[in-house]
């Protein structure tokens, strides 16, 4: 099963991932690109959404929230986002007011939650890994944040450099692991690069690579997924899990188990 979507540029919106596209029981993926000046109207429906701006600046209301000159990055290796989370059966209008593209992260949900606003100052930014897969990361939606099913945020890749070790979540096994479906999305500094991305599971039924391109975006149902820039080549990546348990846990592969303990050692020193 491909589990790599390609993404056209283009204007509007775009849905990238449909709800139970390979094997995703709960999420949902779009991308919104609207010029200075244009206005987009919708409802989540029964989803809850984030609204992560990618780059460029924008307005959100809707009959009970006003969010104004919200986003402040030409683009998103370039600081810490602004992200707006609407829960279910909420209508909302976007206007743009400087030509804006946003990523959509949803989940299929049945609760509802007021709105909020996570501003750059409230994003946690947090170094991950060592050595080789020394990365960082920013945690937008996490349990600190009023949501359902949706826990989100963003890795930041510089080149050469691996998001590792490969790890799953799959089963609700704690405090090992939780069952929390994931995805990815991609882009890459210059945008003629390239990054790779594994795909695989215990009894290797999937066994895969994946190469990727900017705007790349990358199911996971399951399975172990670690992701690699070029030697080159910057990479960043959105990703969303959704599940019942809103945790950051999962369980590591066993033969990698061993570079939890180096990570703890290198971070002591």
């Amino acid at each position: 099963m491909e589990l790599r979507k390609r993404y056209t540029a283009g204007t509007g919106r775009q849905q990238l991932v449909t709800l139970g596209e390979g094997g995703l029981k709960k999420s949902a993926f779009d991308l919104l690109k609207l010029k200075a000046g244009e206005i987009y109207a919708g409802d989540t429906d029964n989803f809850e959404s984030a609204f992560v701006i990618l780059s460029g600046s924008c307005n959100v209301s809707g009959d009970e929230f006003s969010f104004q000159d919200l986003g402040i990055r030409k683009d998103v290796f370039a600081g810490r986002p602004t992200t707006v989370y609407l829960s279910i059966q909420t209508r909302y209008q976007v206007t743009a007011t400087t030509d804006v593209e946003i990523a959509i992260c949803s989940a299929k949900a049945d609760r509802r939650y007021s709105p909020v606003l996570i501003a750059p100052e409230n994003v946690k930014e947090i170094e991950l890994g060592g050595g080789n897969w020394k990365r960082k990361a920013h945690f937008i939606i996490d349990q600190d944040v009023a949501a359902q099913h949706l826990f989100l945020g963003e890795t930041l890749l510089p080149p050469g450099k691996w998001a590792f070790p490969p790890h799953r979540h799959d089963k609700e096994d704690l405090p090992y692991e939780v069952d929390m479906e994931e995805i990815y999305h991609f882009r890459i500094q210059p945008q003629a690069g390239f990054g790779i991305q594994l795909s695989y599971t215990d009894d290797k039924e999937r066994d895969d690579a994946y190469l990727l391109r900017n705007g790349d975006t990358v199911l996971i149902p399951n399975g172990y997924h670690p992701v690699a820039s070029s030697p080159v080549d910057s990479l960043y990546m959105l990703w969303f899990m959704a599940g019942e348990s809103r945790m950051f846990l999962s369980r590591p592969d066993e033969q990698y188990r061993w570079i939890a303990q180096y990570d703890h050692f290198l971070k002591s020193q």
